[in-house]
């Protein structure tokens, strides 16, 4: 299950993409060591299951590590009110959960602080 790996990760590397739904240009990485904010990131993207939109693009990327390993990588779709997923292969298979509200302000407040966490 998805929140069972990720939830044991130490590190999470957040790519932010222009916004527009390509992903050509990372405009903004962060990395996040605090607990917490793993955990409201990792219950964030499990919350709900629905199906992948393949025509809704990226506005970045998660990367969740343990160990200097990766766990798990996590696209989202943020900015589009008609599109607000997290996307994920698991056992080879395209998944998506729905981007919530909260998620999304979660991932702003991330993307705007200049403070490393």
């Amino acid at each position: 299950m998805l929140q069972e790996r990720i939830i044991t990760a130490d590190s999470v590397a957040i790519n932010f993409f222009k916004g527009d739904g390509t992903m050509d240009t990372v405009v903004v990485v962060k990395i996040i060591r605090d607990k917490k904010t793993i955990t409201s990131l990792s219950n964030a993207i499990s919350a709900s299951t629905t199906k992948p939109d393949l025509k809704c693009g990226y506005d970045g990327s998660l990367h969740f590590f343990k160990n200097n390993m990766v766990l798990q990588d996590i696209d989202f779709r943020m900015n589009d009110a008609t599109c607000k997923y997290f996307t994920f292969k698991q056992a080879g298979e395209l998944k998506a959960t729905v981007l919530s509200d909260e998620a999304s302000r979660l991932l702003q407040d991330i993307r705007s602080n200049d403070v490393l966490r």
